[in-house]
């Protein structure tokens, strides 16, 4: 029963869960600043003084002014105009706001807890770990922004990657921590599906890591057709003269190519994981069993709506949240198989 054992907190479980429920807000918004190139309207990394957007009209000029010395400006977005670039503004705005708002929900319920003797011992390393990793964040994403100052259109899809990467781990240990906090220490043995349900977590953040090198290198937008990629199993410029190991980052048919034959790899684990779930010897598994499986044909069917409409924003961003969804599903899995 939940709460029922030492060291557990109905107070923490609840904290992480809008924690959680944040750091998903924040990767989609994350992804709509993206895929509205909204990423590098703002040019300098304020932690603490751009809190505060542009108040007067001078203010937004000299934000405009540092925006026009971008690649991006010059090449894509000359002469645009102080309402488009405001609409872009907001965006990156909302997001590093966000962002900031994450940090502080998080550390000071964690100072008050702490300093009323509320946070479990076993908990307390991983959530200073956690706020270390937040921290870590806000600098992998100016890391990030800066790529794409320079010699180039749009950040880099390196970093990109690094950047949603960093932010699923982050809201998995944070899902994790809040199911530690409900139900206390596990004083049980783990399922024999236990490593099947890590396995399956850990392939749908790689799959996760493939999404966003297509989001980095807008390749959601080509091959609009499925199953056949434009009548071929295996599309025009595959390679697009590179070597293999630089193609399957840098080449946008490899790119599509791979993130769509993932999906099918996760779809394959996804039954198999589901079928073992269900004769597990544990009757509660089933509940897991028939989530994955949901999760996963609804995600699956996002993504082939998303490619054939070319990605609009709309879809992108539903795709993507289905992409949280079942991460979170399948960290919940995970743990769970392993408190039989």
């Amino acid at each position: 029963m939940p709460f029922a054992r030492p060291q557990t907190s109905q107070s923490i479980f609840i904290w992480l869960l809008i924690v959680a429920a944040m750091v998903s807000a924040m990767i989609l918004i994350g992804g709509a600043t993206r895929l509205t190139d909204s990423g590098l309207s703002i040019t300098e990394w304020r932690p603490v003084t751009g809190a505060v957007p542009p108040l007067t009209e001078a203010g937004w000029q000299s934000e405009l002014e540092l925006y026009r010395s971008t690649t991006e400006y010059q090449l894509q977005n000359r002469g645009m105009s102080m309402e488009e670039f405001q609409f872009i503004y907001w965006w990156e705005w909302g997001h590093r706001f966000l962002g900031r708002m994450i940090g502080l929900v998080f550390a000071v319920p964690l100072i008050f807890f702490w300093a009323r003797g509320m946070v479990p011992g076993r908990l307390k390393a991983p959530l200073i770990v956690l706020l270390l990793l937040g921290g870590l964040q806000g600098a992998i994403g100016w890391w990030m922004v800066s790529s794409g100052l320079v010699d180039r259109l749009d950040v880099s899809q390196y970093r990109l990657a690094t950047h949603l990467g960093m932010a699923f781990v982050i809201l998995g240990l944070t899902i994790w921590l809040a199911l530690e906090a409900r139900y206390g220490v596990n004083s049980r043995s783990a399922d024999r599906t236990a490593p099947w349900a890590a396995g399956f977590w850990v392939l749908v953040f790689l799959q996760v890591i493939l999404g966003a090198f297509v989001a980095g290198l807008d390749a959601g937008r080509i091959f609009t057709t499925w199953p056949l990629m434009e009548g071929r199993l295996i599309p025009d410029g595959y390679l697009g003269g590179m070597g293999w190991l630089q193609a399957a980052f840098e080449s946008r048919p490899a790119v599509q190519l791979h993130h769509r034959w993932t999906a099918y790899l996760v779809t394959l684990c996804a039954v198999l994981l589901s079928v073992a779930l269900w004769r597990s010897r544990d009757s509660s598994l089933r509940a897991g069993a028939i989530w994955v499986s949901a999760a996963t044909v609804f995600q699956v069917a996002l993504g082939i709506t998303t490619l054939v409409h070319a990605a609009p924003l709309s879809l992108s961003l539903l795709h993507q949240a289905g992409a949280i969804a079942l991460f979170s599903i399948a960290a919940v899995v995970t743990w769970k198989t392993r408190r039989i």
